[in-house]
């Protein structure tokens, strides 16, 4: 909860102090180096030759200055040997607080001329300081400087890296990252190296922001807090009295004794009455830095000293206190100090630039996810609805729900859709008409979210004499228990009185001619025909643009990032999968022609489009055994073959990334062979070239609609369909992630590592747990992991974390359900089931 607050905090402020901040560093590092700039503009003025007799005393400097200008001198700043000229400020007309400065030849009193570009650093001083808005403004930077402080900490805080002794975690950009990723880089390395400057500069800036700070400052640090000179407060008027008298062979007598051969330079400035002692600064030769002033009060009438202050006499905390000002500018550390400082201030803008790219994107993600989560229309509560309920693995159930409601609403029906987690025995008892829609998940089993219904309904005796009801059956044929949920469900309908509106129709893989037959049916029912018969999403042609082998040198079959793009804008939701429809390579079609005495550029018609046999046989299953094919003409042998069926991946990105990532890993036949699918993905097709594929949407998979902490198994490329989660979960700004992944070895079978070690490093994942079975003689895998972990995983649960598992059914899935019923009990693993808190994307 902390982390998030912080986080919400830092990017509100850094969207509206950034821009002030941004200004303040620019400005500030403008006057870095303003001295040297006005002496390379202004050589004539500023510079001036040395002479062996030295500077003339301060008697005969002001008295010279004094004669050529007719007004009174009122500060003098002398370097005694680096030919630098004098500064003399002059007393001030009635009412101002600082008079009109000229700059005079300290070995000749001769006046030297106006300095050009004064004017433009005083603008950047008045920005700096005050935003050149008087006191409002400096309330604004005052502000805007305690909140620098914030950044610097919060910052700090949000990327502490778990590794924090490896110093490549906190200070190395990788250049090869691009977009979010980068900025992202670029904001919190650069931060960190600029961290402690930032702070200094914060933590010193705030004196000439705030009285409070200043007298705070002086009460911590100097040696005699309670003898600190009195000033009055900002804006207070200059006092009235008549002017002193001043003599200057006195306090150069003074001066020079007190200071000795070693006097590098001294600023004189007058009291603004008589009555009031001279304020003398100077400068050994010896003194550490342009600001390790000595201090000496004297009269100005007398010279006698009444006060007399040596840097090198104060204590520690004192000299910094003194040093305020260099230690501001970095001078304190001499010229490396400054460019340092310098630096730093120039690259304040870049955390207003990259902070507002990283807001925008995330903004612009939260948008996309927004729209893409835009749920079906509400169910109706009218008692006279047709009940539809649904039991839906990947949505395509869940789908057709929908699509049976609209049916039935163009027919002017009132529907009542529900999933059958939701669908109660009242609710069964309380409707006239039903129809159900469901799917049966791996080898028989209800799907994940219906399995409340199926323990808690399916196991009660009813009395549904009332009830008329059809049942639609999705399946897959490979698997022994075809529909067997359906079945089931149907059974227990007819069993317990409910009379069947139509036969079951069961459908294989999305077969296209049992979803026609259950809108005729429907039709039947309504007395109106279908207007759209039901089309599966029509395949686009998608541009492979990248491919990347994960794992060179594995022991393994090599695992591919591959990355798509749309031929048009497309959209999809963490979670969903792609189905891609696969081509046989040209050679494996070239052999199998081989011996049939056909041509491969022979036409034949595929739904009433020509193709040459070639590019016909590229989408049908292509039989080992050929014998009885021998004979037959180009059309026949299409027609005898079976189209080659589509293949399901998980989707590894999300929508706002711009492009559509796989992961796949190739599979081999015991000849050596590829399949079909990872072969014409990972090898056969070129990159440039176009893949047939469609999104399928896999709501079982999608995030939790409210947030929550997330805990997230897999395996291999399983880690798909979790880094698209991650992403999504990202981009909302929910840190609160936890993976566990295992694959065979940690050299060569960790995906996207440096992505994942990244999100460790920031923060967006809370906790990274990997199971590498290879790497140790005991196999170790991510179920054991977890068992590790229980205390831990209870904790996440007991705060309302939900489990979401990619990858293996046979080894980890079922691996990883053992340990949950094991570490929670069977009672405990169905209620996460039926609360939508464990779900499952497994094959």
């Amino acid at each position: 909860m902390l982390k998030k607050t912080l986080f919400q905090l830092h990017w509100f402020f850094g969207i509206s102090a950034g821009l002030v901040l941004a200004l303040m560093g620019i400005t500030g590092a403008s006057m870095s180096f303003q001295d040297e700039i006005l002496r390379l503009m202004n050589p004539s003025v500023l510079q001036v030759e040395k002479r062996p007799a030295g500077v003339l005393p301060p008697a005969e400097l002001v008295a010279k200055v004094e004669a050529a200008e007719g007004k009174t001198v009122s500060m003098l700043w002398v370097e005694t040997d680096s030919g630098n000229a004098a500064r003399v400020f002059f007393t001030p007309p009635p009412g101002e607080r600082r008079g009109q400065m000229r700059y005079f030849d300290p070995y000749t009193g001769e006046f030297l001329g106006d300095a050009v570009g004064q004017d433009f650093f005083g603008l950047m001083m008045q920005l700096h300081r005050f935003l050149a808005m008087g006191d409002t403004g400096r309330q604004i930077t005052g502000a805007c400087t305690l909140i620098l402080i914030f950044f610097c900490l919060s910052g700090l805080y949000l990327r502490w890296p778990r590794q924090v002794g490896n110093w490549r975690a906190w200070l190395t950009l990788d250049w090869a990252k691009k977009g979010r990723g980068f900025n992202w880089d670029l904001h919190a390395v650069a931060g960190t190296w600029c961290l402690a400057v930032y702070l200094l500069a914060a933590l010193t800036g705030l004196s000439w922001s705030y009285e409070w700070y200043s007298n705070g400052l002086n009460k911590l640090l100097s040696d005699t807090p309670h003898s600190e000179r009195k000033r009055g407060g900002r804006g207070a008027p200059p006092p009235k009295g008549e002017a002193p008298v001043a003599d200057y062979n006195a306090l150069w007598s003074s001066l020079y004794s007190n200071a000795g051969k070693d006097l590098n330079a001294y600023n004189i400035r007058m009291p603004p009455v008589a009555g009031q002692p001279a304020t003398v600064y100077y400068l050994l030769k010896t003194s550490p830095h342009e600001r390790a002033l000595n201090q000496l009060q004297i009269d100005p009438a007398t010279g006698a000293v009444s006060l007399h202050e040596r840097y090198a006499d104060k204590s520690f905390k004192a000299q910094l206190l003194t040093s305020i000002y260099a230690l501001h500018v970095g001078s304190y550390f001499g010229l490396a100090g400054r460019i340092i400082l310098a630096v730093a201030s120039v690259l304040m803008p870049l955390f207003f630039i990259t902070g507002w790219l990283l807001y925008l994107d995330r903004r612009r993600k939260k948008r996309q996810i927004k729209e893409a989560r835009k749920g079906l229309a509400n169910s109706s509560d009218d008692s006279a609805a047709w009940l539809i309920g649904f039991a839906s693995q990947s949505g395509f159930a869940e789908q057709l729900a929908w699509q049976t409601a609209g049916q039935l609403q163009a027919a002017g029906l009132p529907v009542n859709v529900q999933p059958l987690a939701s669908i109660s025995e009242h609710d069964l008892q309380g409707a006239s008409n039903a129809l159900f829609v469901v799917s049966t998940f791996g080898d028989g089993e209800a799907p994940d979210s219906a399995r409340g219904f199926e323990r808690k309904v399916l196991g009660r005796t009813l009395s549904l004499d009332h009830l008329n009801y059809a049942v639609l059956g999705l399946g897959d044929r490979q698997y022994q228990h075809f529909c067997g949920f359906a079945r089931r469900l149907h059974g227990w309908l007819m069993e317990h009185g409910g009379s069947t509106l139509f036969a079951p129709i069961e459908v294989d893989s999305g077969d296209s001619y049992a979803l026609r037959h259950w809108q005729q049916q429907l039709g039947q029912l309504t007395g109106q025909a279908p207007v759209d018969l039901w089309q599966a999403p029509a395949f686009d042609n998608w541009t492979l643009t990248r491919r990347e082998l994960l794992n060179p040198e594995s022991r393994g079959s090599g695992v591919y990032l591959l990355g798509l793009t749309a031929p048009s804008a497309s959209s999809w939701l963490a979670g969903d999968l792609v189905e891609v429809m696969p081509r046989n390579s040209p050679w494996a079609v070239e052999f199998f022609l081989s011996g049939l005495g056909l041509d491969g550029e022979s036409t034949v018609q595929i739904d009433g489009l020509q193709e040459t046999l070639s590019q016909a046989l590229a989408n049908r299953q292509l039989t080992e055994n050929r014998s009885h094919l021998v004979g037959l003409h180009a059309q026949a042998l299409v027609d005898a073959l079976v189209p080659v069926t589509l293949r399901e991946y998980s989707i590894a990105s999300i929508a706002s990334d711009g492009v559509l990532e796989l992961l796949v890993r190739q599979e081999r036949h015991p000849d050596g062979s590829l399949g079909l699918g990872s072969g014409w993905l990972t090898e056969h097709t070129a990159v440039g070239s176009a893949i047939s594929l469609r999104v399928r949407r896999n709501s079982g998979f999608h995030l939790p609609a409210e947030p929550c902490p997330l805990i997230l198994l897999g395996n291999g490329t399983g880690l798909a369909g979790l880094r698209s989660l991650l992403k999504a979960r990202i981009a909302d700004g929910q840190q609160r992630n936890w993976l566990l992944f295992g694959e065979r070895n940690a050299e060569h079978d960790f995906y996207c590592k440096d992505e994942l070690q990244e999100w460790l490093t920031g923060g967006d994942l809370a906790r990274l747990d990997l199971a590498f079975s290879r790497d140790q003689a005991q196999k170790i895998y991510v179920q054991d992991r977890l068992r590790e972990a229980a205390p831990e995983l209870k904790k996440w649960l007991a705060d309302g974390a939900a489990i979401y598992i990619c990858g293996s059914l046979q080894g980890m899935a079922s691996g990883v359900d053992h340990v949950l019923n094991e570490v929670l009990g069977a009672e405990a693993v169905e209620r996460l089931i039926e609360q939508g808190r464990y779900r499952r994307d497994v094959y």
